[in-house]
């Protein structure tokens, strides 16, 4: 009698790509995995087919050349969907890998001031830029200058020193002042700065 693969076997994505497959790390039964006697199956365009034997669910998708794959193991009895598993196992990470893309993109905003900018308009502005922080995104600092204040940069670093030390506990700098154009600016990363470790100097035992 003719069997179906392992689902421990490696598929192949219509693509050609091979996947290795490891089936408790993605807790499916796959297959002859399957152990319930029935199951309630689902077909490959998502019609409900009902229960029927695990044998029958089996013989529906080999004829369809595909897996019969376990989706809901904890209902009674399990749902089984007939599908492309190597396609699925594909697909599932492709998303996974976009996901961590897009959580990987943080989100830039910008906190604008003026040389010497008021103590209450600076300290608004300092606790909107926690929250930022807080939410895991970045800040971009920009000092900007008007007419003669470009001849005194002197007074936006120091005011860029004086922000940054007060974020150190939420941030550190991730792009240090630099002027651009008529302002000056820095960017500050969440989590705060690593402090350097200091590497013990081994002290030499005195000649005899």
């Amino acid at each position: 009698m003719h069997r179906l693969p392992r689902p421990t076997l490696a598929y192949f994505h219509p693509g050609g790509a091979l996947i290795s497959q490891e089936i408790r790390a993605e807790n499916f039964r796959v297959n002859e995995a399957i152990r319930a006697p029935k199951v309630r199956l689902i077909g490959p365009d998502g019609s409900n087919l009902g229960v029927v034997s695990l044998q029958e669910a089996l013989q529906r998708a080999r004829e369809a050349n595909l897996d019969l794959v376990e989706v809901a193991p904890s209902a009674n009895p399990p749902v089984c969907r007939i599908m492309d598993f190597g396609k699925f196992l594909y697909e599932r990470k492709k998303k996974e890998r976009e996901s961590r893309k897009k959580r990987s993109r943080v989100e830039l905003k910008e906190m604008r001031l003026r040389p010497r900018t008021a103590l209450h308009d600076r300290e608004n502005k300092l606790r909107k830029a926690r929250e930022w922080l807080a939410e895991g995104k970045k800040v971009r600092v920009v000092i900007l200058f008007r007419g003669r204040e470009i001849t005194y940069p002197e007074l936006a670093l120091e005011d860029l020193k004086e922000i940054a030390e007060a974020l150190t506990d939420l941030a550190h700098i991730e792009k240090p002042p630099a002027v651009e154009g008529r302002s000056m600016s820095m960017i500050l990363a969440p989590g705060p700065a690593k402090k350097a470790k200091k590497t013990a100097k081994k002290a030499s035992s005195p000649s005899a």
